[in-house]
């Protein structure tokens, strides 16, 4: 059984998804692969101590404090491959971005390969079953493009607006 809550904030309505003492899901309104790759049962249930923690970190996100992933207990559903992208992107400070390249580095290493596609980490990260907190919006192009977010571009600037990026070294490819 999956249980399920609705979270409001700044960048629209999210739904949280837990399974047993787990986050499995989190997903912002719209967003491509909404409820991924979840086949359970759902049941709505405001009062799940998983999504109770999970709303409280979420509230203190949107206030601009910087919460600890490590806080939380993360079960997305994905590959080894996948599960090692997300775990780079876990690595990725607030108030900062990296490159598809420098995460496929990251994971090739970790699984002991020579070197690894971006464009195939770019595909984990588009998956990422729980945006926000897994901080999938932190990865840009190579040449500062915003590229990528399931969420939508204007979301993922948002985002990046409120950790503080520096938007100036950024470019938005809808702009151009």
């Amino acid at each position: 059984m999956v249980y399920t809550s609705y979270y409001v904030s700044p960048v629209g309505q999210i739904l949280l998804a837990a399974k047993d003492d787990a986050l499995v899901g989190l997903w912002i309104e719209n967003q491509k692969y909404f409820f991924g790759s979840l086949k359970d049962e759902q049941e709505r249930q405001e009062d799940h101590p998983v999504l109770i923690k999970v709303r409280g970190w979420l509230d203190r996100y949107f206030r601009g404090e910087k919460p600890e992933i490590t806080e939380l207990k993360l079960a997305p559903a994905g590959s080894e491959f996948r599960r090692a992208v997300w775990g780079a992107l876990c690595q990725i400070p607030y108030g900062t971005v990296t490159t598809y390249g420098e995460i496929a580095k990251k994971v090739a290493e970790k699984l002991g390969k020579g070197q690894m596609s971006a464009r195939a980490v770019g595909g984990a990260v588009g998956h990422n079953g729980v945006s926000i907190i897994i901080p999938c919006h932190r990865v840009v192009g190579a040449n500062g493009s915003l590229t990528g977010y399931a969420g939508g571009i204007d979301r993922k600037i948002k985002l990046l607006a409120h950790e503080g990026v520096d938007m100036g070294k950024l470019c938005n490819p809808l702009k151009q």
